[in-house]
């Protein structure tokens, strides 16, 4: 029987409450404590999960590093945050799993993956959608071959709000579409472009619209639709090969389903054969549930994770900012180097 991990987490907003749910629920975890800037939320969590006394709760960080037999923390805090608190954390030899996006740059989030490695230490962020079953089972169809040679894929994710003050469009919605696409496809982008819209905060210039498209070296490109300025909820995204397509609608309540079909010539014309639709069905899992199995188990088997890692974060965060420098440069493709 492996122990329970003694674990803390680090803000407890709106994303942090899940986690502080998720840890007191694992069976492979335990609460040693919560870390919060404000005291009314920490008083608020402890009254609504009913917090023991022997749970740390406190407004500074720099508290984890006297709490006995802490082993690991998780980081739910703003991304403009994450830098110091990782850092210092793994400093304290912890083991961390901090949330999307690692960091803002690039250069960040390679100088923690190479100090988490000097240190021995685990570093993982929560990309939950790769842990999601439909993303899971997808990888599966696509790579059995199921929808043929793959030609181009396309993601909406749109809605009202909320409007984030801290970053645009891009960088709080397309790490999710990213993500997947490169999870899907066994590869990462080799050129970005993206192009957008500022309708409500114009003096800071946060696009609230952004249209981004990613080539990537097999030829095949991804375009992806962003907007918190859009009433119609979308979270879809798809893929379409030569004998069909397979398409996540996360809105919907059959949200994997692979469409085959393709063309029959007969002479000049095209005639569409082999024409089917076809409800996957999932594993009844919650992915959050699963990042925190995952980041437990690595931590007890003294294994590094083999789903979404700090170097795929570091990954994510330059296609990002080259998504930016294009956006800011006027729409021009810009070619990627990692």
């Amino acid at each position: 029987m492996l122990n329970k991990i003694n674990t803390a987490v680090i803000g407890v907003g709106r994303w942090g409450v899940h986690w502080l749910r998720i840890l007191l629920e694992h069976p492979q975890a335990n609460l040693k404590a919560v870390v919060d800037p404000n005291p009314e939320r920490l008083e608020a969590v402890k009254y609504q999960y009913n917090l023991g006394n022997d749970i740390v709760l406190t407004t500074d960080a720099q508290t984890l590093q006297h709490i006995n037999e802490l082993e690991a923390v998780v980081v739910a805090t703003p991304a403009v945050t994450h830098y110091s608190l990782i850092a210092d954390a793994l400093k304290w030899r912890l083991h961390v799993l901090a949330e999307k996006p690692l960091t803002l740059l690039a250069s960040e989030c390679r100088e923690l993956y190479e100090l988490a490695l000097a240190q021995q230490r685990i570093l993982m962020v929560d990309h939950t959608y790769l842990f999601h079953p439909a993303v899971e089972r997808g990888k599966s169809v696509i790579e059995s071959g199921s929808i043929g040679d793959l030609r181009y894929g396309y993601a909406t994710r749109t809605h009202l709000g909320p409007v984030r003050q801290d970053v645009d469009a891009l960088w709080d919605l397309a790490i999710h579409d990213i993500a997947i696409f490169n999870t899907w496809l066994g590869e990462v982008p080799v050129k970005a472009q993206a192009t957008g819209t500022v309708w409500l905060q114009q003096k800071s210039n946060l696009a609230d619209l952004v249209w981004a498209t990613l080539t990537y070296k097999s030829g095949f490109t991804a375009h992806i639709h962003l907007c918190w300025l859009n009433n119609d909820k979308q979270r879809r995204l798809g893929i379409v090969g030569s004998k069909g397509s397979l398409i996540f609608d996360e809105m919907s309540q059959a949200p994997l389903t692979l469409i085959n079909g393709e063309f029959e010539v007969q002479g000049n014309v095209y005639i569409p054969v082999n024409q089917n639709q076809q409800i996957l069905e999932l594993e009844k899992a919650e992915p959050l549930q699963k990042v925190c199995s995952h980041f437990l188990q690595c931590i007890q088997t003294n294994t590094y994770p083999t789903i979404s890692d700090a170097f795929r974060g570091a990954e994510l965060v330059q296609i990002l900012t080259i998504l930016t420098k294009s956006l800011h440069s006027g729409g021009i493709p810009i070619n990627l180097d990692y």
